[in-house]
């Protein structure tokens, strides 16, 4: 029995199924329709301007190398952004030194500039010594807060005036759940794609917003990009893991489960308000949402 055609092009054999919307699509058509998407997203949340500097972050994952060449692609073709990809270097041995060597081969592969930064130099300490100190919270916790510091830092050095994350629509479902869960509603407006603009902040964007984990991987299969195979020895202490387990069963027994939670999220707190609230750290002087940066707390308490 021959395989389905794509409903796109009604020729080529089809290599994937989107359940949520029908579509069966051949590896022309499913990239393509990525690519759409993402400029899409782009357009509908006003992300860029003509000309602007970007730093994308990339970790040397399948969704940041994604990221990274979808955006080449569309920027050559229309804003003509300037792209200069930035990596957090952690300082989690094994898992990190695997990533760097990814992250730099592909820079080269796709002609982009590439710079790095790292937690021993801005913090003083690596993720391996932080995690092996006495801590009251999970290691995830602090890695989580430390890297959005990190790229904002590396953001400001290269003068980029966006930040460029590769977020999933998994990603977004998730931390709308996630916030649900620890009756957190003010973090709620972070989800917003578009991001916004503060005093000390790159405004942050994710293109991704509306691409769902599976098809990234795909379409990092298709390209033959080179993925990282070490897992983070992290990840297991993270709540975030619960949430896509269920988010994952729901999406598979009811297709747009996914969607319907990330847009959900949206309605709920406008970007806007994160952005009026934000303040100075009495510490370090970077962006606040209080007197003291998560940052701040998180580095006395270690």
């Amino acid at each position: 029995m021959s395989a389905p055609t794509c409903t796109k092009c009604h020729g080529k054999p089809s290599v994937y199924h989107r359940p949520y919307s029908g579509e069966r699509l051949c590896p022309t058509c499913f990239k393509a329709s990525l690519k759409e998407r993402v400029q899409g997203a782009i357009n509908r949340f006003k992300m860029l301007d003509h000309w602007s500097r970007v730093a994308v972050g990339v970790s040397g994952g399948k969704d940041s190398l994604t990221l990274l060449h979808i955006l080449k692609e569309v920027e050559d073709e229309t804003h003509g952004s300037e792209l200069i990809a930035v990596t957090v270097d952690e300082g989690i041995r094994g898992y990190r030194d695997e990533a760097l060597g990814i992250v730099e081969r592909a820079c080269k592969a796709m002609d982009v500039e590439w710079r790095l930064v790292s937690f021993a130099d801005l913090f003083g300490s690596t993720m391996d010594e932080i995690a092996a100190g006495e801590r009251t919270l999970g290691a995830c916790s602090f890695c989580g807060v430390l890297r959005r510091r990190a790229l904002n830092e590396v953001a400001k050095r290269v003068d980029a005036n966006r930040l460029a994350t590769g977020h999933t629509l998994d990603d977004m479902a998730q931390s709308a759940l996630l916030n649900l869960l620890r009756g957190d509603l003010g973090k709620m407006a972070s989800i917003d794609p578009g991001g916004f603009t503060s005093p000390g902040f790159v405004r942050r964007i994710k293109p991704l917003c509306e691409i769902p984990e599976r098809e990234t991987t795909l379409y990092a299969y298709l390209q033959g990009f080179e993925l990282q195979s070490t897992p983070c020895p992290y990840a297991g202490e993270a709540m975030r893991g619960d949430a896509r387990t269920f988010l994952n069963m729901m999406e598979a027994t009811r297709p747009g489960t996914l969607f319907t939670t990330y847009n959900t999220a949206l309605k709920l707190i406008p970007a806007a308000t994160t952005a009026e609230t934000m303040k100075t750290c009495k510490i370090c002087g970077e962006p606040s949402t209080g007197e003291t940066c998560r940052v701040c707390q998180l580095l006395q308490d270690k």
